[in-house]
């Protein structure tokens, strides 16, 4: 069975969120070992300067290799990734497994994104939209892919 892993900067504070979180990862169960990994997120200013922002997110990113399996295909969720549709992501996955890599690992950064420490280590960037979206709901946003994916790949029926 793959191992999936989701490498988070910062905690879901939100109750709704973390009932939309718990209520995926026991749909996921039944097709992937699944864990959660969060990191602490570094308080942001209310004025910054590119520089600060950058070492903000290097802050974080140092967090973030400290839990990083080295033998995981990593994928950081990033605004330059690829866009993919559900049945290319399910197929993606699939591939992946099929290939030997039985450990993925999602990144999803925080409020200023992902460091470039984590980034230059990805194997692939993937992008859910171009629009901006708050890193506890892409969070959400993920499970949800992971579970249309594996329900595709099964050849389950799935909403559309």
């Amino acid at each position: 069975m793959v191992t999936i892993n989701i490498l988070c900067v910062g905690k879901i504070k939100e109750k709704f969120f973390r009932e939309a979180i718990e209520e995926y990862v026991k749909r996921l169960s039944k097709y992937c070992n699944l864990n959660i990994w969060e990191v602490a997120d570094s308080k942001i200013p209310d004025k910054t300067s590119e520089a600060l922002e950058n070492q903000i997110k290097n802050e974080e990113a140092e967090r973030m290799l400290n839990v990083l399996k080295k033998d995981s295909y990593l994928i950081c969720l990033d605004l330059k990734g690829k866009e993919y549709t559900s049945p290319e992501f399910s197929e993606k996955i699939s591939k992946l497994t099929v290939e030997g890599k039985s450990n993925i690992t999602f990144v999803i950064g925080g409020t200023l994104g992902i460091g470039d420490k984590i980034l230059n280590q990805s194997d692939e960037r993937i992008c859910f939209s171009k629009m901006t979206f708050p890193h506890q709901l892409i969070r959400v946003f993920l499970l949800e892919q992971l579970f249309r994916g594996f329900k595709i790949a099964n050849k389950e029926t799935y909403h559309r």
